[in-house]
């Protein structure tokens, strides 16, 4: 396995970083290496705030040993070092841009743009399947679930639909967007793939850390990837699907009132919150456009124009275990 510099053999385990074809930058990686057979990209930090799932990536990095595998497994704990050293509310530091929101990227654009194409040309290019790990902003408090993308190819779709189901979260939501994001992008050029969404509001816990973990090798043992795993790879029991998501932004800036908590279910016209000014004087308020449950909203008490605000699965159903 040739990864920039890495040249990792069979039965070896290598850590060292690639270049972002552009910019200079850096993103840490591990490879660990058995072998023949598939190879599974696990990334964390596209968003540099949500640290749950950059602390389980760095620590399934070091405890995965090439003897637990076959095939490879790819480990690169923090994309957007650039935001990450700089502490940027998950945005890249040079441009301001959401990293996922920018894939598949160009290697001529910005600091974003080439970061994103570098994922896709030195990382994509080498993956089978694809799980990446984050968590609710550092201003935004959020409901653990799994996304997997509806509109991919049948077998794509499928499959990531199973490996999103071994996410102990118990919710699901079949995201309907193909444009933009990591995992979305690598939908649609054949790569089963997830994100799983789990913690927030800048924390990060050791139970949180250790679920994503269990989460990880679930799907790797799923997938045939791992072979030293205790716990059967099952699907998690009724679990809960929803079909698609609606994400508000703030149509203008001021103070954020939520009216539920992430988790809440709510009926079609229900008032999720409201946007006020500095004087108490009500300037939006938010009306939910179906039935549904939060999945994360703004935590703080300011939200900006444009900027995100509350997010809701609809259209939800049971998935039973098969």
């Amino acid at each position: 396995m040739n990864i920039g510099n890495l040249e990792v053999k069979a039965g070896e385990k290598q850590s060292g970083f690639i270049k972002v074809d552009g910019c200079g930058y850096e993103m840490p990686v591990t490879v660990i290496c058995a072998g023949e057979g598939k190879t599974a990209l696990i990334t964390a930090g596209v968003h540099n705030a949500e640290y749950v799932g950059i602390q389980a990536a760095i620590e399934l990095a070091r405890e995965i040993t090439p003897e637990q595998i076959e095939g490879t497994v790819i480990i690169v704990p923090l994309v957007n070092v650039s935001g990450f050293v700089r502490r940027t509310a998950s945005m890249v530091y040079e441009d301001g841009k959401n990293l996922n929101r920018e894939f598949p990227g160009a290697v001529n654009g910005t600091v974003a743009d080439q970061i994103c194409h570098t994922v896709v040309s030195k990382l994509f290019s080498k993956a089978d399947f694809y799980v990446d790990l984050h968590s609710g902003d550092c201003y935004e408090d959020l409901r653990s679930y799994a996304y997997y993308v509806g509109p991919a190819e049948a077998g794509v779709r499928e499959k990531s639909f199973q490996m999103a189901r071994r996410v102990k979260a118990g919710c699901l939501v079949e995201s309907q967007c193909t444009t933009g994001g990591a995992y979305n992008y690598a939908s649609t050029i054949g790569i089963p793939s997830i994100l799983i969404e789990r913690g927030g509001r800048g924390l990060w816990s050791r139970e949180e850390v250790d679920q994503d973990k269990e989460d990880v090798k679930r799907i790797l043992a799923f997938l045939g990837i791992l072979k030293d795993y205790v716990e059967e790879p099952e699907p998690v029991k009724e679990t809960l699907l929803f079909q698609d998501a609606v994400y508000e932004n703030a149509p203008e800036t001021g103070c954020w009132y939520p009216a539920f908590k992430p988790g809440d279910f709510f009926k079609k016209d229900d008032v999720l919150g409201s946007v006020r000014d500095y004087f108490g004087n009500t300037l939006h308020v938010c009306r939910a456009k179906d039935d549904g449950m939060i999945l994360y909203q703004v935590a703080s008490l300011n939200v900006l124009k444009d900027g995100p605000m509350v997010a809701y699965g609809i259209q939800p159903k049971k998935v039973a275990d098969e």
